[in-house]
């Protein structure tokens, strides 16, 4: 797919993935072209899946969300039927921020988000180890943040 797109497609997702408020006017300056062009170009970026959605980014401690947690989950039984029931069961969790299925120890990474250990404390006991399937988690407190959702290189 990355063959379809021109230098111009390019340019057009690094800067809105860098800031997406920008506007198309300012857009279309940018990367030198008109805005009815660009207008155009984005549209298809979104239709072709380039662009899956936009959104802004919330600081997780404005909200009481400062605590992130990651969480590694085996589960019982490693067939296709448990992880899709443990699929959609974790899907349902609002608190759950990914879910990644994973080769090594763990079948799967989550990242979850929430105000304080004891708030991470009554989940886990609450939800997490009642999801079907699961045998056994093991929690990492993040004691800083590093890296967090840098753009993509490309």
């Amino acid at each position: 797919m990355a063959a379809r797109l021109d230098r111009t497609d390019l340019k057009i997702l690094r800067l809105l993935q860098n800031n997406g408020r920008l506007s198309n006017a300012d857009l279309a300056e940018t990367v030198a072209i008109s805005p009815a062009t660009c207008h155009r170009r984005t549209q298809r970026l979104f239709e072709d899946g380039f662009i899956a959605a936009v959104r802004a980014m919330v600081a997780p401690k404005k909200v009481a969300k400062g605590t992130l947690v990651m969480v590694g989950v085996v589960l019982d039984r490693s067939t296709p039927e448990s992880f899709a029931i443990f699929e959609q069961a974790i899907a349902k969790l609002k608190f759950v921020l990914d879910c990644h299925l994973v080769a090594g120890d763990f079948d799967y990474f989550l990242k979850i988000r929430v105000g304080d250990m004891e708030d991470f404390n009554r989940i886990h006991g609450e939800q997490l180890i009642a999801l079907p399937g699961v045998r056994q988690t093991r929690t990492f407190f993040v004691m800083k943040e590093v890296v967090d959702n840098a753009p993509l290189e490309f």
